[in-house]
């Protein structure tokens, strides 16, 4: 089984390159792409991902914030 990945980078050129190196492996899925924090949100809330690797500076909500907002959604 797969893990099922969302990439949130405010750099699209950082998106594709994580997007190509990451879906070269067998047992990895990136099923979203968020250009901002508060896109991220929106994204792991609808997909239920099994991991967000995230940028910590972008703009709208950095990773921090996404973190605490994706913690928050999971109690």
């Amino acid at each position: 089984m797969a893990v099922r990945l969302v990439l949130a980078d405010d750099e699209q050129l950082v998106r594709s390159g994580l997007r190509l190196i990451l879906e070269a492996e067998d047992d990895i899925e990136v099923v979203g792409e968020a250009g901002d924090g508060a896109e991220a949100v929106t994204l792991t809330r609808r997909l239920d991902p099994d991991v967000v690797l995230m940028d910590v500076q972008m703009p709208r909500m950095n990773g921090i914030e996404l973190l605490r907002h994706i913690r928050a959604s999971e109690e």
